[in-house]
Protein backbone atom coordinates (compact mmCIF):
# COMPACT_ATOMS: atom_id res chain seq x y z
CA UNK A 1 0.00 0.00 0.00
CA UNK A 2 1.41 3.11 -1.06
CA UNK A 3 1.95 6.02 1.55
CA UNK A 4 -0.78 8.16 0.20
CA UNK A 5 -3.22 5.66 0.52
CA UNK A 6 -2.12 4.87 4.27
CA UNK A 7 -2.57 9.09 5.16
CA UNK A 8 -5.89 8.92 3.94
CA UNK A 9 -7.02 5.81 5.47
CA UNK A 10 -4.99 7.15 8.68
CA UNK A 11 -6.64 10.76 8.48
CA UNK A 12 -10.08 8.84 7.82
CA UNK A 13 -9.32 6.35 11.28
CA UNK A 14 -7.47 8.90 13.38
CA UNK A 15 -9.79 12.39 12.67
CA UNK A 16 -12.92 11.61 11.08
CA UNK A 17 -14.22 8.85 13.03
CA UNK A 18 -13.04 10.28 16.28
CA UNK A 19 -14.94 13.56 15.06
CA UNK A 20 -17.87 12.36 14.26
CA UNK A 21 -18.17 10.49 17.78
CA UNK A 22 -17.50 12.70 19.46
CA UNK A 23 -20.32 14.80 17.19
CA UNK A 24 -22.47 12.04 18.25
CA UNK A 25 -21.84 12.08 21.86
CA UNK A 26 -21.94 15.84 21.91
CA UNK A 27 -25.58 15.88 20.35
CA UNK A 28 -26.99 13.30 23.31
CA UNK A 29 -25.72 15.13 26.01
CA UNK A 30 -26.98 18.54 23.79
CA UNK A 31 -30.34 16.50 23.32
CA UNK A 32 -30.93 14.20 26.49
CA UNK A 33 -28.65 15.65 29.03
CA UNK A 34 -28.91 19.36 29.48
CA UNK A 35 -31.68 22.01 29.37
CA UNK A 36 -30.26 25.32 28.16
CA UNK A 37 -33.48 26.90 28.16
CA UNK A 38 -33.55 26.75 32.19
CA UNK A 39 -30.72 26.10 33.79
CA UNK A 40 -27.47 28.33 33.06
CA UNK A 41 -25.00 26.58 34.70
CA UNK A 42 -25.98 23.49 32.02
CA UNK A 43 -24.80 26.25 29.28
CA UNK A 44 -21.76 26.31 30.85
CA UNK A 45 -20.95 22.92 31.89
CA UNK A 46 -21.45 21.99 28.37
CA UNK A 47 -19.50 24.73 27.16
CA UNK A 48 -16.64 22.95 29.27
CA UNK A 49 -17.11 19.79 28.27
CA UNK A 50 -17.20 21.17 24.76
CA UNK A 51 -13.94 22.65 24.77
CA UNK A 52 -11.99 20.30 26.79
CA UNK A 53 -13.16 17.40 24.36
CA UNK A 54 -12.07 18.43 21.45
CA UNK A 55 -8.71 19.38 23.10
CA UNK A 56 -8.44 15.93 24.25
CA UNK A 57 -9.49 15.04 20.70
CA UNK A 58 -7.26 17.20 19.19
CA UNK A 59 -4.37 15.67 21.57
CA UNK A 60 -5.47 12.06 20.45
CA UNK A 61 -5.25 12.76 16.89
CA UNK A 62 -2.26 14.27 17.27
CA UNK A 63 -1.02 11.79 19.29
CA UNK A 64 -1.87 9.13 16.84
CA UNK A 65 -0.97 11.00 14.00
CA UNK A 66 2.48 11.60 15.17
CA UNK A 67 2.81 7.30 16.11
CA UNK A 68 1.84 6.52 12.35
CA UNK A 69 4.59 8.65 10.59
CA UNK A 70 6.99 8.01 13.37
CA UNK A 71 5.90 4.06 12.71
CA UNK A 72 5.70 3.83 9.09
CA UNK A 73 7.79 6.99 7.94
CA UNK A 74 10.66 8.07 9.87
CA UNK A 75 11.85 4.65 11.31
CA UNK A 76 12.40 3.60 7.97
CA UNK A 77 13.58 6.51 6.60
CA UNK A 78 16.57 6.02 9.60
CA UNK A 79 16.62 2.50 8.79
CA UNK A 80 17.54 2.95 5.40
CA UNK A 81 19.74 5.82 5.98
CA UNK A 82 22.27 4.28 8.26
CA UNK A 83 22.18 1.20 5.79
CA UNK A 84 23.13 4.33 3.32
CA UNK A 85 25.78 5.07 5.63
CA UNK A 86 26.89 1.47 5.64
CA UNK A 87 27.19 1.72 2.04
CA UNK A 88 29.11 5.24 1.22
CA UNK A 89 31.09 3.76 4.01
CA UNK A 90 32.22 0.61 2.25
CA UNK A 91 30.74 -1.91 3.84
CA UNK A 92 28.65 -3.08 1.47
CA UNK A 93 28.30 -6.77 2.93
CA UNK A 94 24.62 -5.94 4.64
CA UNK A 95 21.22 -6.39 2.15
CA UNK A 96 18.58 -3.22 2.92
CA UNK A 97 15.17 -5.19 3.50
CA UNK A 98 12.25 -4.28 2.42
CA UNK A 99 9.90 -3.28 5.08
CA UNK A 100 6.90 -2.60 3.70
CA UNK A 101 5.24 -2.21 0.18
CA UNK A 102 5.25 1.00 -0.50
CA UNK A 103 7.21 4.13 -1.76
CA UNK A 104 9.75 3.51 1.16
CA UNK A 105 10.09 -0.44 0.24
CA UNK A 106 10.34 0.67 -3.20
CA UNK A 107 13.51 3.12 -2.36
CA UNK A 108 14.68 0.06 0.31
CA UNK A 109 14.85 -1.84 -3.55
CA UNK A 110 16.56 0.70 -4.95
CA UNK A 111 19.36 0.79 -2.52
CA UNK A 112 19.47 -2.55 -2.65
CA UNK A 113 19.79 -2.67 -6.48
CA UNK A 114 22.53 -0.29 -6.04
CA UNK A 115 24.82 -2.47 -3.38
CA UNK A 116 24.29 -5.29 -5.64
CA UNK A 117 25.95 -3.25 -8.37
CA UNK A 118 28.79 -1.88 -5.57
CA UNK A 119 29.07 -5.29 -4.62
CA UNK A 120 29.64 -6.46 -8.24
CA UNK A 121 31.35 -3.78 -9.36
CA UNK A 122 33.83 -4.35 -6.45
CA UNK A 123 34.46 -8.25 -7.84
CA UNK A 124 34.95 -6.82 -10.94
CA UNK A 125 37.63 -4.61 -10.22
CA UNK A 126 39.06 -7.12 -7.63
CA UNK A 127 39.46 -9.13 -10.68
CA UNK A 128 40.90 -7.06 -12.78
CA UNK A 129 43.26 -5.95 -10.58
CA UNK A 130 44.38 -10.11 -10.09
CA UNK A 131 44.00 -9.61 -14.01
CA UNK A 132 46.43 -7.33 -14.06
CA UNK A 133 48.86 -8.68 -11.58
CA UNK A 134 48.63 -12.39 -13.47
CA UNK A 135 49.66 -10.41 -16.60
CA UNK A 136 52.63 -8.67 -15.01
CA UNK A 137 53.69 -11.49 -14.10
CA UNK A 138 53.66 -13.76 -17.01
CA UNK A 139 54.27 -10.81 -19.13
CA UNK A 140 58.22 -10.52 -17.26
CA UNK A 141 58.51 -14.11 -17.04
CA UNK A 142 57.91 -14.50 -20.92
CA UNK A 143 59.49 -11.20 -22.14
CA UNK A 144 62.88 -11.83 -19.62
CA UNK A 145 63.55 -15.42 -21.16
CA UNK A 146 64.03 -14.69 -24.51
CA UNK A 147 65.71 -11.00 -24.10
CA UNK A 148 68.25 -12.83 -22.38
CA UNK A 149 68.56 -15.32 -24.82
CA UNK A 150 69.00 -12.61 -27.70
CA UNK A 151 71.18 -10.55 -25.24
CA UNK A 152 73.66 -14.04 -24.77
CA UNK A 153 73.19 -14.84 -28.71
CA UNK A 154 74.03 -11.11 -30.07
CA UNK A 155 77.05 -10.93 -27.35
CA UNK A 156 78.43 -14.21 -28.98
CA UNK A 157 78.28 -12.98 -32.60
CA UNK A 158 79.64 -10.18 -31.64
CA UNK A 159 82.84 -12.00 -29.77
CA UNK A 160 86.45 -11.99 -32.06
CA UNK A 161 86.21 -16.09 -31.44
CA UNK A 162 82.78 -16.76 -33.31
CA UNK A 163 82.84 -18.22 -36.52
CA UNK A 164 80.59 -17.36 -39.38
CA UNK A 165 78.88 -20.40 -39.05
CA UNK A 166 78.23 -19.70 -35.25
CA UNK A 167 77.31 -15.92 -36.04
CA UNK A 168 74.69 -17.10 -38.75
CA UNK A 169 72.93 -19.78 -36.24
CA UNK A 170 73.00 -16.86 -33.69
CA UNK A 171 71.15 -14.85 -36.03
CA UNK A 172 68.56 -17.74 -36.49
CA UNK A 173 67.68 -18.34 -32.81
CA UNK A 174 67.53 -14.75 -32.44
CA UNK A 175 65.09 -14.81 -35.28
CA UNK A 176 63.35 -17.28 -33.77
CA UNK A 177 62.97 -15.78 -30.69
CA UNK A 178 61.48 -12.23 -31.70
CA UNK A 179 59.14 -14.33 -33.36
CA UNK A 180 57.98 -15.36 -29.79
CA UNK A 181 57.89 -11.81 -28.90
CA UNK A 182 56.07 -10.83 -31.67
CA UNK A 183 53.40 -13.47 -31.29
CA UNK A 184 53.12 -12.37 -27.70
CA UNK A 185 53.05 -8.67 -28.39
CA UNK A 186 50.12 -9.29 -30.84
CA UNK A 187 48.40 -11.36 -28.02
CA UNK A 188 48.46 -8.49 -25.52
CA UNK A 189 47.16 -5.97 -28.57
CA UNK A 190 44.26 -8.55 -29.30
CA UNK A 191 43.26 -8.76 -25.62
CA UNK A 192 43.50 -4.90 -25.19
CA UNK A 193 41.38 -4.51 -28.31
CA UNK A 194 38.54 -7.15 -27.29
CA UNK A 195 38.66 -6.00 -23.58
CA UNK A 196 37.75 -2.57 -24.27
CA UNK A 197 35.61 -3.34 -27.04
CA UNK A 198 37.22 -1.90 -30.08
CA UNK A 199 37.93 -5.36 -31.68
CA UNK A 200 36.10 -5.40 -35.40
CA UNK A 201 34.30 -8.27 -36.68
CA UNK A 202 33.23 -8.34 -40.70
CA UNK A 203 31.33 -11.73 -41.42
CA UNK A 204 31.50 -12.80 -44.78
CA UNK A 205 30.96 -16.15 -46.52
CA UNK A 206 34.19 -18.20 -46.25
CA UNK A 207 34.46 -21.67 -48.01
CA UNK A 208 36.62 -23.37 -44.92
CA UNK A 209 37.86 -26.46 -46.48
CA UNK A 210 40.12 -24.16 -49.03
CA UNK A 211 40.89 -21.76 -45.82
CA UNK A 212 42.18 -24.36 -42.97
CA UNK A 213 44.15 -26.31 -46.00
CA UNK A 214 46.29 -22.84 -46.52
CA UNK A 215 46.77 -22.25 -43.07
CA UNK A 216 47.78 -25.88 -42.87
CA UNK A 217 50.73 -25.29 -45.72
CA UNK A 218 51.84 -22.32 -44.07
CA UNK A 219 52.28 -24.13 -41.11
CA UNK A 220 53.72 -27.44 -42.97
CA UNK A 221 56.39 -24.77 -44.51
CA UNK A 222 57.66 -23.47 -41.61
CA UNK A 223 57.55 -26.82 -39.55
CA UNK A 224 58.87 -29.66 -41.97
CA UNK A 225 59.00 -31.71 -38.68
CA UNK A 226 55.18 -32.05 -38.21
CA UNK A 227 53.19 -34.05 -40.15
CA UNK A 228 49.64 -32.60 -40.64
CA UNK A 229 46.65 -34.38 -41.70
CA UNK A 230 43.28 -33.00 -43.17
CA UNK A 231 40.06 -35.12 -43.07
CA UNK A 232 36.68 -33.70 -44.68
CA UNK A 233 33.93 -35.20 -46.82
CA UNK A 234 34.46 -34.16 -50.75
CA UNK A 235 30.85 -33.66 -51.38
CA UNK A 236 30.39 -30.93 -49.16
CA UNK A 237 31.66 -27.19 -49.23
CA UNK A 238 31.81 -26.26 -45.63
CA UNK A 239 30.86 -22.53 -45.74
CA UNK A 240 30.47 -20.68 -42.58
CA UNK A 241 29.83 -17.19 -41.64
CA UNK A 242 32.70 -16.06 -40.27
CA UNK A 243 35.74 -13.27 -40.13
CA UNK A 244 38.45 -14.96 -42.05
CA UNK A 245 41.08 -12.55 -40.14
CA UNK A 246 39.95 -13.33 -36.89
CA UNK A 247 39.34 -17.02 -37.48
CA UNK A 248 42.66 -16.89 -38.97
CA UNK A 249 43.93 -15.63 -35.30
CA UNK A 250 42.32 -18.81 -33.18
CA UNK A 251 43.84 -21.32 -35.85
CA UNK A 252 47.08 -19.43 -34.94
CA UNK A 253 46.70 -19.69 -31.57
CA UNK A 254 45.85 -23.32 -31.75
CA UNK A 255 48.01 -24.73 -33.97
CA UNK A 256 50.74 -22.68 -31.90
CA UNK A 257 49.86 -24.45 -28.86
CA UNK A 258 50.10 -27.80 -30.43
CA UNK A 259 53.53 -27.21 -31.76
CA UNK A 260 54.42 -25.28 -28.45
CA UNK A 261 54.46 -28.36 -26.52
CA UNK A 262 55.26 -31.25 -29.09
CA UNK A 263 57.25 -34.00 -27.04
CA UNK A 264 57.44 -36.32 -28.65
CA UNK A 265 59.49 -37.68 -31.84
CA UNK A 266 56.74 -37.94 -34.72
CA UNK A 267 54.66 -35.21 -34.39
CA UNK A 268 51.30 -35.01 -35.56
CA UNK A 269 48.46 -32.61 -36.29
CA UNK A 270 45.27 -33.37 -37.45
CA UNK A 271 42.48 -31.18 -39.03
CA UNK A 272 39.09 -32.59 -39.57
CA UNK A 273 36.45 -30.04 -40.69
CA UNK A 274 32.34 -31.68 -40.21
CA UNK A 275 28.91 -30.05 -40.52
CA UNK A 276 26.20 -30.53 -38.38
CA UNK A 277 22.89 -29.03 -37.78
CA UNK A 278 24.01 -25.98 -39.33
CA UNK A 279 27.02 -25.61 -37.79
CA UNK A 280 30.44 -25.95 -39.02
CA UNK A 281 32.69 -27.87 -36.90
CA UNK A 282 36.40 -27.55 -36.70
CA UNK A 283 38.55 -30.12 -34.73
CA UNK A 284 42.59 -29.69 -34.14
CA UNK A 285 44.03 -32.91 -32.53
CA UNK A 286 48.10 -33.38 -31.57
CA UNK A 287 49.62 -36.30 -30.26
CA UNK A 288 51.24 -33.93 -27.44
CA UNK A 289 51.36 -34.84 -23.82
CA UNK A 290 48.01 -34.25 -23.17
CA UNK A 291 46.45 -31.62 -20.25
CA UNK A 292 45.78 -32.92 -17.02
CA UNK A 293 42.54 -33.08 -15.83
CA UNK A 294 42.35 -30.61 -13.12
CA UNK A 295 43.54 -28.13 -15.43
CA UNK A 296 41.34 -28.74 -18.12
CA UNK A 297 38.32 -26.90 -17.46
CA UNK A 298 40.82 -24.02 -16.64
CA UNK A 299 42.85 -23.67 -20.07
CA UNK A 300 40.07 -20.69 -21.50
CA UNK A 301 40.36 -18.66 -18.50
CA UNK A 302 41.91 -15.53 -18.31
CA UNK A 303 45.71 -15.78 -18.01
CA UNK A 304 45.39 -19.21 -16.63
CA UNK A 305 48.77 -21.18 -16.68
CA UNK A 306 48.73 -24.97 -15.40
CA UNK A 307 52.38 -26.00 -13.62
CA UNK A 308 52.47 -28.50 -16.84
CA UNK A 309 52.73 -25.39 -19.18
CA UNK A 310 54.94 -23.57 -16.77
CA UNK A 311 57.62 -26.28 -17.14
CA UNK A 312 58.48 -25.76 -20.75
CA UNK A 313 60.76 -22.18 -21.48
CA UNK A 314 58.24 -20.86 -23.64
CA UNK A 315 54.86 -21.63 -22.17
CA UNK A 316 52.95 -18.28 -23.43
CA UNK A 317 51.08 -15.17 -21.98
CA UNK A 318 47.59 -17.38 -20.94
CA UNK A 319 46.43 -14.97 -23.31
CA UNK A 320 46.07 -17.34 -26.39
CA UNK A 321 42.93 -19.85 -25.10
CA UNK A 322 41.06 -17.11 -24.07
CA UNK A 323 41.38 -14.90 -26.99
CA UNK A 324 40.19 -17.97 -28.93
CA UNK A 325 37.27 -18.55 -27.15
CA UNK A 326 36.14 -14.95 -26.92
CA UNK A 327 36.58 -14.51 -30.87
CA UNK A 328 34.67 -18.08 -31.39
CA UNK A 329 31.90 -16.55 -29.10
CA UNK A 330 31.42 -13.30 -30.98
CA UNK A 331 31.20 -15.85 -34.07
CA UNK A 332 28.33 -17.16 -32.75
CA UNK A 333 29.78 -21.02 -31.70
CA UNK A 334 31.35 -22.22 -28.56
CA UNK A 335 34.85 -24.23 -28.27
CA UNK A 336 36.00 -26.66 -25.93
CA UNK A 337 38.75 -28.99 -25.11
CA UNK A 338 39.06 -33.07 -24.77
CA UNK A 339 42.60 -34.15 -24.08
CA UNK A 340 44.30 -37.80 -22.57
CA UNK A 341 47.39 -37.56 -20.70
CA UNK A 342 50.04 -38.97 -23.52
CA UNK A 343 47.79 -39.17 -25.85
CA UNK A 344 47.17 -35.45 -27.17
CA UNK A 345 44.81 -33.05 -26.96
CA UNK A 346 41.51 -32.07 -29.04
CA UNK A 347 39.81 -28.53 -29.36
CA UNK A 348 36.92 -28.42 -31.09
CA UNK A 349 35.28 -25.05 -31.83
CA UNK A 350 32.03 -24.37 -34.34
CA UNK A 351 30.89 -21.63 -36.84
CA UNK A 352 27.36 -21.15 -37.62
CA UNK A 353 26.81 -22.12 -41.77
CA UNK A 354 26.21 -19.39 -44.18
CA UNK A 355 22.87 -19.44 -44.88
Amino acid sequence: MSIRKRFMRSNLAIVIIPMLLFLFVEGYLLLYTFNFSTQQGDQLTFLSIHIVGWLVLLLITNALFLYFVTKNVIKPMKTLTKAAEEVSAGQTETPFVRMKKDEIGKLADSFENLRLQLLESEEVKQKYSENRKKLLYNISNDLRLPMSFIKEQVEFAQGENASREEVDAALQAVHMKSIVLERLIDELFQHSELDMGRLSFYFKRLEMRSFLVEIMEGFQEEWEEITFTFEAEQVKSYEAKADPAQLRRVMVHLLNNCLRFMDKEEKKIDLRLKEKGGEIIVEVTDNGPGILDNDLPHIFELFYQSEQTKMFSEGGSGLGLPISKRIIEEHGGWIKAASRIGHGTTVTFTLPAYE
